[in-house]
C-alpha cells in the first residue's frame, strides 16, 4: 500500500474532495445519492459531509420526500464560503470581478487604464479590486486567491513579464501587483485566460481541442488540448504575433527622421536599426500588420483619415469601398494565419476574438476565400461569444480552480 494512502487525514481529505467535486458538477444530492455516484460507503459519506458542513464548505439546502424510507436531506456546496478575484489588465481598460466558488460574480468594477508606469498600474488594479470586493460585501483580505490576466508571458523565475510592449513601464509589474493586492496571486497570459473562459462559457464549451485567436491591440492565441490549457515549455505557446508575415508593416519612421538612428530598445536588444525593424521585433511581424494599429496604418496608407480600427470597420459596414478593401486585405491576412494554426493544431474550432477578430460578419468572406486558396485545410471559424468579458471569465474560472486546491491543501495539514 502507498504510504500516503495509509494516512487517515489524507484519505479523509481525498474523500471530501471527491464529494465536493460531485456536488460542484452536478448540484444538490442526498447522502445516498452521493454514495452511489462516488462509490464511497454511506458511513464514509456521512463522516465527510459532517466535516465539510462543520467548516462551512457544504450546507443543507432542502429535503427529498416521496421515496420509500425516511426523508433525505439534500446537501450542496456552500459557494459563498469562499471568494476569489479575476482581473483583466488591458491597454485601455482594467476589469475586476469577485466571485464565489461556483464562479458567480458577486461584484464587478471596470476602470480606464490611465497608468503611465507599472507602479501606477498596480495601484489602479488594487483600487478597483477593493471596490469590487466592497460591492460583493467581502473583505479584500478574505479573498482566497486572485488571478490576473495580462498581455505577455510571466517568467516565474525572474518574476517579470516578457512580450508585453502594450503595457506601461519596465517589466516589473508582477512585484508591484503582489504588493498592491497582498493575496495569493497567479499571473497568466490574458489570451490564455480568454481561451479558458471560452472553454467554460463560450464557443469552446464541450470542445476537447480548440484554439482562440485574438486580434485587437495585439495578436495572440490560447490553446486547449484534451480539455486543458496548453502553454508550452516556457509559457510562450500561442505567441503567434511572432509568426513571420507575408508582408512588412508600413515604415512608421517620419520622412525627415534619421533612418539609421537606433532606439533605446533596439540598442538594448541588439536588433536592427530601422523603426520598422524595432516595431516588428517588439510587436512581432504578424502583429505589426494584422492588429488594430496595423489596420489603421493600412487605412491611412489608402487615404482614409481614420483614427481607430473600429472606425475602419464602421466605414466598411456603411459601404465605403476603400474601407472595404482594407477589411478585405485584413481578412486575407487572418485567413493565412488561421491556416497555419490549423496545420499545427487541427482544432475542432478556431474562435476569433478581440476588437478586430470579432468582426466576422465583415471579415468572414475574405477569411474563407484565403483559406480556400491555401490548400485542403478547412478549419471551422466562429466569433467569440463572450465579447469583452472573455479574459475576466477565464481569470475567475482559473481562480476558482486554484481556490479548491488551496482549500484542500490546507485541510491536509
Amino acid at each position: 500500500m502507498r504510504r500516503d494512502l495509509a494516512n487517515p487525514r489524507l484519505l479523509r481529505v481525498l474523500n471530501e474532495r471527491r464529494l465536493l467535486d460531485q456536488l460542484h458538477e452536478h448540484g444538490p444530492a442526498s447522502r445516498a445519492d452521493l454514495a452511489k455516484s462516488t462509490g464511497l460507503s454511506k458511513p464514509t459519506v456521512s463522516a465527510a459531509l459532517a466535516g465539510l458542513e462543520e467548516d462551512g464548505l457544504v450546507h443543507l439546502v432542502g429535503e427529498v420526500s416521496g421515496r420509500p424510507g425516511p426523508v433525505s436531506s439534500l446537501y450542496d456546496v456552500n459557494a459563498a464560503s469562499t471568494h476569489v478575484a479575476g482581473i483583466d489588465i488591458g491597454r485601455d481598460w482594467i476589469r475586476v470581478a469577485v466571485a464565489d466558488l461556483r464562479g458567480a460574480f458577486a461584484g464587478r468594477t471596470d476602470g480606464r487604464n490611465t497608468a503611465r508606469t507599472s507602479a501606477e498600474l498596480a495601484g489602479l488594479v488594487g483600487e478597483l479590486a477593493r471596490a469590487a470586493a466592497r460591492e460583493a460585501e467581502v473583505e479584500w483580505g478574505a479573498i482566497t486567491c486572485a488571478v490576473v490576466g495580462s498581455p505577455g508571458v510571466y517568467d516565474p523565475v525572474r518574476g517579470g513579464l516578457d512580450f508585453a510592449p502594450n503595457l506601461p513601464g519596465p517589466p516589473d509589474l508582477a512585484d508591484h501587483l503582489r504588493a498592491a493586492l497582498g493575496v495569493d496571486l497567479v499571473i497568466e497570459n490574458d489570451i490564455n485566460l480568454a481561451a479558458v473562459g471560452e472553454h467554460a462559457h463560450g464557443a469552446g464549451r464541450g470542445k476537447a481541442t480548440f484554439a482562440l485567436v485574438s486580434i485587437g491591440t495585439g495578436v495572440g492565441m490560447g490553446i486547449v488540448i484534451n480539455g486543458e490549457l496548453y502553454v508550452g515549455a516556457r509559457g510562450a505557446a500561442g505567441e503567434i504575433s511572432y509568426v513571420p508575415a507575408p508582408e512588412e508593416p508600413p515604415d512608421p519612421t517620419p520622412p525627415d527622421a534619421n533612418p539609421h538612428a537606433r532606439s533605446t530598445d533596439s540598442l538594448a536588444r541588439g536588433t536592427g536599426s530601422s523603426a520598422r525593424d524595432t516595431d516588428s521585433f517588439v510587436h512581432g511581424a504578424t502583429e505589426a500588420v494584422t492588429s488594430a494599429p496595423g489596420v489603421v496604418r493600412a487605412a491611412r496608407a489608402a487615404g482614409l483619415e481614420l483614427e481607430t480600427a473600429r472606425e475602419v470597420f464602421a466605414a466598411a459596414a456603411d459601404g465605403n469601398e476603400t474601407a472595404r478593401s482594407v477589411v478585405e486585405a485584413e481578412g486575407r491576412r487572418i485567413g493565412g494565419l488561421l491556416v497555419a494554426v490549423a496545420a499545427v493544431l487541427d482544432p475542432e474550432v478556431i474562435v476569433l476574438s478581440g476588437g478586430v477578430g470579432r468582426n466576422l460578419d465583415l471579415l468572414g468572406a475574405s477569411v474563407e476565400r484565403r483559406i480556400a486558396e491555401l490548400g485542403p485545410l478547412r478549419p471551422r471559424v466562429v466569433a467569440s461569444m463572450l465579447g469583452d468579458s472573455g479574459v475576466l471569465l477565464g481569470a475567475v474560472a482559473h481562480a476558482k480552480s486554484r481556490a479548491w486546491d488551496l482549500i484542500f491543501d490546507a485541510r491536509k495539514h
